[in-house]
């Protein structure tokens, strides 16, 4: 359904997926697109790549998504998107203290690229604590029984500044932009007809406009339940915490260049942002979800941001304490600085949604499902959608829409890379104040 080009489509979030959509929309030649968030500027505050930075890697055990991540790789390359793409390398590891879930994910990480033509020349396996201290020879810690390997073509996007970029030259070639709390939250899809001849005709915003459109194609992440609940039935918002160590300048340099550490019964971190002088750091888990009980659909927050946090859940400080302690243990007692939690729109097998909506009659798209590996995809992700309008069908039965009928309970957590068991983010709030109380 390529449709009139001139006619309205309007894109619901701006957030990595949309802004690509956007895009490859514009370059394809449709001239009347419009983005709705309910941010007040982008990168909206709302997507899950507002953030410092996200890896790009292509250790998949499926060569499907191994293909398409150098597909992206490659895009990341270009004048237009490498500005924000840092080709530092890539190490993936695990401590002697390693479930064996942990282990076993290494070994097909390790397998997928030790072979393939375009990773081979680059992959170093690391067996001793010397191996990593001539990788990361920063390092000061015991790295205590560390093995794995080094990707020196992978790395990170500076995630936030990409979305910042590609927004404005999006809105300097034409594609509109309606943001903010009133104008730019969308509230309710309208539609018309009933059974086969339904469609969806627009939408309608927080300030009661409505805005009508020829395609609408939602990008709402973690948030895309709440527009369409039918969504929530295969996917769940998900969240994962973020923190930060704000170093000093000579700091920064010191630590310049480090590849991205993946330590996978831990954490992650990268190289510490020059501008903010801030050091990220995530650890690693299944996750934690925020079930209505009613439904039994996990959203975040629906009424506002989420509030300033001083704290992540102590399981997860505990993680990130013992990375620092085993590789940068001068850091290891430093406070941590913008705590928060980063939701995404997760799947229990990790693929994604890139489908109409059914009974819509092609005039209503979702983009979902990211799994927290999504990111990476953003030069090719808007391509996935313009094919999808061309043909007027799903033709990758992965990608294609679920129709389960009820939310599920098992979310995610038999992937290889989910270590760990999803919890309730309910359970981290009561032990936050438990903690809290037990200062008093």
């Amino acid at each position: 359904m390529a449709g009139n080009k001139s006619s309205p489509t309007a894109i619901l979030g701006g957030g990595a997926w949309g802004l690509s959509t956007a895009l490859a929309l514009l370059e394809d030649g449709y001239t009347n697109v419009t983005v709705f968030d309910r941010a007040s500027e982008i990168p909206s505050p709302y997507s899950g790549g507002f953030d410092l930075n996200k890896i790009v890697r292509a250790e998949y055990e499926d060569p499907f998504y191994t293909k398409l991540a150098l597909e992206a790789i490659q895009r990341w390359k270009t004048p237009f998107y490498g500005p924000y793409f840092h080709q530092t390398g890539y190490v993936v590891a695990n401590s002697s203290a390693a479930p064996q879930k942990a282990i076993d994910h290494l070994e097909h990480a390790l397998a997928s690229v030790q072979n393939h033509p375009t990773f081979a020349p680059g992959i170093t396996p690391l067996r001793s604590h010397q191996d990593f201290k001539d990788i990361f020879w920063q390092f000061t810690g015991q790295m205590t029984g560390f093995k794995g390997y080094y990707n020196k073509l992978a790395g990170y996007v500076h995630s936030s500044n990409a979305m910042q970029g590609v927004h404005q030259y999006l809105e300097a070639n034409g594609v509109k932009f309606i943001l903010g709390d009133l104008d730019g939250k969308v509230t309710k899809l309208l539609y018309s007809g009933d059974g086969p001849s339904r469609h969806c005709t627009g939408l309608q915003t927080a300030d009661g406009v409505t805005h009508g459109a020829q395609v609408t194609i939602s990008c709402l992440g973690a948030y895309q339940a709440s527009l369409i609940p039918e969504v929530g039935y295969f996917t769940v918002a998900k969240s994962w915490s973020v923190a930060h160590v704000e170093l000093t300048e000579k700091e920064c340099d010191y630590l310049r260049g480090i590849p991205v550490l993946n330590m996978r019964d831990m954490g992650f971190f990268f190289e510490p942002d020059p501008a903010t002088r801030l050091f990220k750091l995530c650890p690693l888990g299944a996750g934690y979800i925020n079930t209505d009980p009613k439904t039994g659909i996990s959203l975040p927050s629906l009424h506002s941001l989420p509030p300033p946090q001083d704290y992540i859940p102590a399981e997860d400080e505990r993680k990130l304490r013992r990375l620092l302690q085993e590789t940068l243990p001068w850091m290891a007692n430093r406070p941590f600085v913008d705590q928060k939690m980063c939701w995404f729109s997760d799947t229990r097998d990790s693929e994604y949604c890139i489908d109409f909506v059914p009974n819509t009659n092609q005039s209503l798209i979702v983009l979902t499902g990211d799994s927290g590996h999504g990111f990476k995809m953003m030069p090719i992700v808007g391509q996935w959608c313009l094919s999808l309008l061309k043909d007027g069908n799903q033709k990758l039965s992965r990608w294609q829409w679920r129709d389960n009928g009820t939310p599920k309970q098992d979310w995610g957590d038999e992937v290889s890379w989910r270590i760990g068991t999803t919890k309730e983010i309910g359970e981290v709030i009561a032990e936050q104040n438990r903690r809290m109380q037990s200062k008093l």
